[in-house]
C-alpha cells in the first residue's frame, strides 16, 4: 500500500460568485418602493499552505479532485449573499507548484506560506447597486463570475541541510538513525529505503536536518530503479555526503567506483556543482572495511574530499561527523544573502492600454479578448433585454465599438467577445451610441416621479452626462 508519495496532479476548482439579486421593493400604500435586489456573495478561494505537520501528498493522490464553496445569491431587502467558505489544503515544507506545462508557479518553503491556486469568482451586484440617476429602477441584476478551474502538479522537495546519497544498503539509514532520533527502516537488501527519511541533528549550538535519499544506482538520472523520483529531494541541501560501503561483497564494487558513478548521476541530473561534498566511509567495524577504507582514503582526499570514517553500527567516529556537518551548514548559512524586506513594486498600467484587443481572425471573425469584457460577457443575463443593454453601454463606454470600426468591422460582420473554446458570437450592428444610450432613459419607472421643472431637468440631464463615463465594473460591494 502506498504510504508516501511526493508528486501528484491536483485538480482545483474555485467556488463561482453568487448571482445578484433583482428586487423591488413593496410594501403598504407604497408598491413601488425603488430596487432592493442585494449582492451575490463571492466565491471562494482554493489556498495552499505549508504546514509542517504534513510530510506527504498521499491525501491528494487519493483525492486528486478539490472545489471550494460557491456564494450564495443576493436577495430582496438589500440583503446580500453570503461568500463562499475558502478551501484550504495543508501541504509539506519545500512544495512546489507548476502547471502542466512544467512552469513554476510557487516555491512553497517556510510554515505558513501560501499560494491561492484557483482564485473565487465576484458575486453579481444586486439592481439597487445598479441604481442610479439614469437608471432608477434597473429590472435586472449581474450574474456571479464563475470561478477559476486549475489544474496543477505539486512536486515536494525535501527542505534538508544535509543529504545522504549513495549506493542501496550502503548504510544511509543506518547513519541518519544514529545520528538523530529519526527512526527508519534499515535492513540489507536493495531498495530498502522507499521514501526519503529526515532526522534532527544537534550539534553544539547548531540545529540542522538530515535527509536520505533512496538508493541511487548507475542510469538513475534517465529514470532506471528509484533514483529519478528522488534525486529532487537534494535540490535544496546545503551539503552533499557521499556514503560508501567499504564491506561491501559484491566483487565488482569499491568505493571510489561508487563514488565516481552517484557523481555522474548527480552531473547528469544537473544544478548540483556548487554543493559542498563529504565522504563517509561506512562500517569500519568490520575488519575487511577498515582496510579497504585505509586503502582508498588517500585517493579520495587528493580528490579533494573530506573524509569520515566511521562505523553507524558500532557508534565509531559519528561524534566527529556530525560537528563537521555542523560546521559547514553554518558556514552555508551564513553565507546565504540576508532576506530584504518586502518591498512594494507599483507598475502602473500604459496611458494607451486599453484593456482589450481587437482582432480579425483568417475566417473573417473579429475577436475581442481582455479581462473586462470577458467577464462582462459572463455577468449578463442574455434572456434579458436591459441585461444585454447595460453590457452594450459598458462594451461601447470602453471604446470596443471604436476599435471594432478601426479594425474595419462592418455591419453584419461577426464578433466574438472571448476565447474560442468560450466565446459569445454576434453579429455587429454599429450605433452612435449603443444599447440604452439608444433607448433613452432605460430602466427607469415615471411612475417614481412627478413632473419634474426644467432646472432639474437639467441638471438630471448633465447626471446623465457624468455617469456615461463611469466605470461600473470595479465597484466592489463588501
Amino acid at each position: 500500500m502506498t504510504t508516501f508519495v511526493d508528486r501528484v496532479e491536483l485538480h482545483v476548482a474555485a467556488g463561482s460568485g453568487g448571482h445578484g439579486c433583482a428586487s423591488v421593493h413593496r410594501e403598504k400604500f407604497k408598491p413601488l418602493g425603488g430596487p432592493d435586489g442585494g449582492n451575490g456573495g463571492r466565491g471562494g478561494d482554493v489556498i495552499l499552505v505549508v504546514d509542517q505537520s504534513v510530510t506527504t501528498l498521499l491525501d491528494y493522490h487519493h483525492s486528486p479532485h478539490r472545489k471550494a464553496t460557491n456564494g450564495k445569491p443576493g436577495e430582496g431587502g438589500n440583503r446580500s449573499g453570503k461568500d463562499g467558505q475558502d478551501l484550504v489544503l495543508p501541504v509539506p515544507d519545500g512544495t512546489v507548484v507548476l502547471d502542466k506545462a512544467g512552469n513554476v508557479l510557487a516555491d512553497l518553503v517556510g510554515e505558513g506560506t501560501t499560494y491561492v491556486a484557483a482564485e473565487g469568482g465576484r458575486g453579481g451586484l444586486g439592481n439597487a447597486a445598479l441604481a442610479s440617476a439614469r437608471r432608477k429602477a434597473p429590472g435586472f441584476a449581474l450574474l456571479g463570475v464563475p470561478g477559476t478551474l486549475q489544474d496543477i502538479v505539486l512536486e515536494l522537495k525535501t527542505v534538508a541541510d544535509v543529504a545522504l546519497v549513495g549506493y542501496p544498503s550502503a548504510g544511509k539509514s543506518s547513519l541518519i538513525s544514529v545520528l538523530s532520533a529519526a527512526k527508519p527502516k534499515i535492513a540489507d537488501y536493495p531498495f530498502t529505503t522507499l521514501v526519503p527519511n529526515l532526522g534532527v541533528v544537534t550539534a553544539g549550538e547548531t540545529v540542522y536536518t538530515i535527509a536520505d535519499v533512496p538508493g541511487l544506482i548507475p542510469g538513475a538520472s534517465q529514470g532506471k530503479g528509484l533514483g529519478l523520483e528522488f534525486l529532487r529531494h537534494v535540490e535544496r541541501c546545503s551539503v552533499l555526503v557521499h556514503v560508501l560501503d567499504t564491506a561491501t561483497l559484491e566483487s565488482e564494487r569499491d568505493p571510489v567506483s561508487d563514488l565516481d558513478i552517484i557523481e555522474e548521476e548527480l552531473k547528469q541530473y544537473g544544478g548540483l556543482d556548487n554543493r559542498p561534498r563529504m565522504v563517509v566511509l561506512n562500517k569500519i567495524d568490520v575488519p575487511d572495511g577498515k582496510d579497504l577504507a585505509d586503502m582508498v582514503r588517500p585517493d579520495l582526499e587528493a580528490r579533494g574530499y573530506r573524509v569520515f570514517e566511521v562505523s553507524a553500527v558500532a557508534h565509531m567516529g559519528l561524534k566527529e561527523l556530525s560537528f563537521a556537518l555542523a560546521d559547514t551548514v553554518a558556514r552555508s548559512r551564513a553565507a546565504k544573502p540576508k532576506e530584504e524586506a518586502t518591498r512594494i513594486v507599483i507598475r502602473p498600467k500604459a496611458v494607451d492600454d486599453a484593456g482589450f484587443t481587437v482582432t480579425q481572425e483568417e475566417d473573417g471573425l473579429f475577436r475581442v479578448r481582455g479581462e473586462k469584457p470577458e467577464r462582462w460577457v459572463r455577468q449578463t443575463d442574455f434572456n434579458n433585454d436591459e441585461a444585454v443593454g447595460y453590457l452594450a453601454d459598458r462594451l461601447n463606454r470602453v471604446g470596443v465599438e471604436a476599435e471594432l470600426m478601426k479594425a474595419g468591422a462592418r455591419a453584419g460582420d461577426g464578433v466574438a467577445i472571448g476565447p474560442e473554446e468560450n466565446a459569445v458570437v454576434f453579429d455587429w450592428e454599429p450605433t452612435v451610441m449603443a444599447g440604452a444610450e439608444m433607448l433613452g432613459r432605460r430602466g427607469e419607472d415615471h411612475r417614481f416621479e412627478a413632473p419634474r421643472p426644467a432646472a432639474q431637468r437639467r441638471r438630471d440631464r448633465q447626471a446623465e452626462r457624468d455617469e456615461s463615463e463611469k466605470e461600473y465594473d470595479d465597484f466592489e460591494p463588501f
